[in-house]
Order: C-alpha cells, then sequence, then structure tokens
C-alpha cells in the first residue's frame, strides 16, 4: 500500500531541519510522540504564557523521532509512545538516565468514519475483519515495522488470532495520526489508533476498544537529552512531567501511571 505511505528518510529529514529553523537559541526544543501533540501543544502555550518562555515541538512517529535524536538532532525533550525507542536512546547513553520518567499510558481502540454503518463489535478472537472492511477495504495503522501505535496493534491481533487475516489488509501510516486521517477522509473504513486521537477527532467513531491484556502496557516515557540539562530545559521537563500536566493529559484521554 505504497500510495498511504511517505518517504520516511526525506520526512525524518525534514522534520530535522524544521525543528532547526523554527527555534531560536533560548527556546526549549522538544520531540514527541505524534499522539502527543494536542496535549502538549496546550500546555507549551500555556507555560509560554505563565513563564514567557517558548517551547518549540516536533511531533512524528517515536521511531523516526528518536532516530533523529541519535544522528545529531538538536532536540533537548524526547517522548516516546513506547519503551522501545526511549531504550533505543539510553542504550547509546543519549539521554540523562536520571530524568526518565512514564507518567501516563493510552489504550487501544478500532475507529470507522463518523458517517460509517458499522455498529459498535466486541474485539475478540470472533471479529470478521474482512467483512468488517468490505470488499478491497484496508485497516489503517501505523506501520508495525516501527510505529509504536502499529507494533501494538499487532500484539493485539496476533494475541486475538487474527493477525493472519490483517496483515495482507492494512494501510500503513507513518505514525498514528496519519493512520488516523486516512480514516477521517474515508480512505480506509476502519483504523487502529490510541483513544486519545479517536478522542480529539469529530470525523471517527470508537467501534470497539481492544483487550488491555492483549498487548504490552501502552507507556509514554519521558526524558531529557543527554547533555541538554539547562535550567530551562530541566524546568520545562519538570512541568510537563508534573502534576499540572497530568490533568492536562488525562483531560484529553491518557491515563495517569501509578
Amino acid at each position: 500500500m505504497g500510495r498511504f505511505r511517505t518517504a520516511f528518510m526525506a520526512a525524518a529529514v525534514a522534520l530535522a531541519t524544521g525543528l532547526h529553523a523554527s527555534a531560536q537559541a533560548d527556546d526549549t526544543t522538544m520531540m514527541a510522540a505524534a499522539s502527543l501533540t494536542d496535549a502538549l501543544e496546550e500546555l507549551g502555550a500555556r507555560y509560554a504564557a505563565e513563564t514567557g518562555k517558548t517551547v518549540v515541538f516536533a511531533f512524528a512517529s517515536s521511531s523516526a523521532l528518536a532516530k533523529q535524536i541519535a544522528a545529531g538532532s538538536p532536540a533537548q525533550i524526547f517522548a516516546s509512545a513506547d519503551e522501545k525507542w526511549m531504550d533505543y536512546l539510553s542504550e547509546r547513553q543519549l539521554i540523562e538516565e536520571d530524568t526518565r520518567i512514564s507518567p501516563i499510558g493510552n489504550s487501544l481502540v478500532l475507529i470507522v468514519p463518523v458517517d460509517s454503518p458499522v455498529a459498535e463489535v466486541t474485539i475478540d478472537s470472533s471479529l470478521d475483519l474482512a467483512a468488517l472492511l468490505g470488499d478491497g477495504g484496508r485497516l489503517s495503522v501505523g506501520d508495525p515495522d516501527h510505529v509504536p501505535a502499529g507494533v501494538y496493534a499487532k500484539e493485539s491481533l496476533e494475541w486475538l488470532g487474527l493477525w493472519g487475516t490483517a496483515e495482507p489488509l492494512l494501510a500503513r501510516a507513518d505514525d498514528v495520526r496519519a493512520a488516523l486521517v486516512l480514516v477521517e477522509r474515508g480512505e480506509a473504513p476502519a483504523g487502529i489508533v490510541y483513544a486519545t486521537d479517536a478522542a480529539v477527532s469529530d470525523r471517527v467513531r470508537v467501534v470497539g476498544t481492544f483487550p488491555a491484556d492483549s498487548h504490552k502496557s501502552i507507556t509514554y516515557p519521558f526524558a531529557v537529552v543527554a547533555g541538554e540539562n539547562s535550567a530551562d530545559v530541566v524546568a520545562f521537563f519538570d512541568y510537563v512531567t508534573g502534576p499540572t500536566a497530568l490533568a492536562t493529559f488525562e483531560k484529553y484521554g491518557f491515563t495517569a501511571n501509578e
């Protein structure tokens, strides 16, 4: 399904270039998983209003962002949609280990366009994906080869015994927000995204929630990038991982981790 995908490396280079261009010398720069977009933009705007300090964000798949940081991108804070890509940076000694924290979580849902005739379904081993998608229909999902949302989706579909049916029917997107857009536009009759992504769109409906025990716990680790623990960076990091931010994340549907 090549038409559903962008050129990964070109997008990653553009992401790093854009971050360079938009950030001023005294700005804090943060790379974060696409699913955090709405909550972090609200928090960044509030922080700027309260402190006069600007935060510049870059949102994409956690895998693309982690690889950009490893390649020398100027990010000072990283937030991933799974532990794997934070581990990737940790193994390369590219984060300040004592700052790493996973304050929030999420859940995985099945969505359809808001005007779809598909009713709510129970997501279990009896789910008929082929019938749900219809003739020629594709299941929109973050690419399971590298996008956390897609990795979780694959784990769940395997656990349910549905992966063999689903795999050839996937529309693989470069991040979870791209997967959401395909369903919003009606280019895919169904998709798997985080509950928080579905919640910010009025063009899709949730028709089922994947069992929590069908995939690894969805956690979001945050960390300061190695060597970037200046006072301004640490101040925003503490803000975005603290109790004020947690209330905002919960407003967008994220769950607080113990």
